[in-house]
């Protein structure tokens, strides 16, 4: 699964690397993005590629209140397109989810190690997600909810899910939902090369969402003191 990624790349570049042409909005350093905040993706409209800032927990369109029960920050590859929470954004709202790392957690003898997985060109990565608007309250929202699957063997090790993470040669085909039906773009949901990705381990200053900056990628927590040999 994945429940928390990072997205400090500048506007710019993802302006220029996504070939946005809608919506800009000027997105701050993320460290630490977690569920139920607002997370940029970039979707199609009439006007092109759009940047947009959805809240990552997909509502979906027919649910009865905003408080859906089911975890739907993830959508699993392998029955997205015929599980009702998931199926219908699947064939119609599809759309990428900008980050440029990921964390997973491994049990150790100190406790939880957090990792974090980047491409090893530090270059920002687009997860395949899915998207929708409800609309059965006084205010619309628009949500959003990332696709994953079986994990590589750089994540394997730590986890057995990951994200999908789309090639950009694959980037008009999953969003161009008119044009590409989602039986096509089904194959697109595998697991991304390992020998593009790497591994660090990080702070466990991540494991909690008040922590949002740059002191959450260190590599390492200080020890505890031990005492002195005297």
């Amino acid at each position: 699964m994945c429940a928390r990624y990072k997205l400090i790349t500048p506007t710019g570049v993802i302006v220029e690397d996504f070939n946005i042409r809608a919506g800009r909005p000027n997105l701050p350093a993320r460290y630490n993005i977690a569920p139920t905040q607002d997370a940029p993706v970039v979707r199609l409209t009439p006007s092109g590629r759009q940047l947009a800032l959805l809240r990552w927990g997909l509502i979906p369109s027919w649910a009865k209140d905003s408080k859906f029960k089911a975890n739907t920050i993830n959508a699993r590859a392998e029955t997205v397109s015929e599980k009702p929470t998931f199926r219908d954004a699947f064939k119609n709202c599809r759309c990428l989810v900008i980050a440029d790392g990921f964390y997973e957690w491994k049990t150790e003898a100190g406790g939880k190690q957090p990792y974090l997985f980047a491409r090893k060109d530090d270059r920002p990565m687009a997860f395949a997600g899915l998207w929708q608007r409800w609309e059965k309250g006084p205010e619309s929202i628009e949500s959003f909810t990332i696709i994953v699957t079986s994990a590589n063997d750089v994540v394997s090790e730590i986890h057995d899910r990951m994200p999908v993470i789309l090639d950009p040669k694959h980037f008009d085909a999953w969003l161009d939902v008119d044009s590409h039906s989602a039986g096509e773009v089904l194959p697109l949901l595998k697991p991304y090369p390992g020998n593009l990705m790497k591994r660090t381990a990080v702070s466990r200053r991540i494991n909690s969402v008040a922590n949002e900056g740059p002191e959450v990628l260190t590599s390492a927590d200080p020890k505890p003191a031990q005492g002195l040999l005297l």
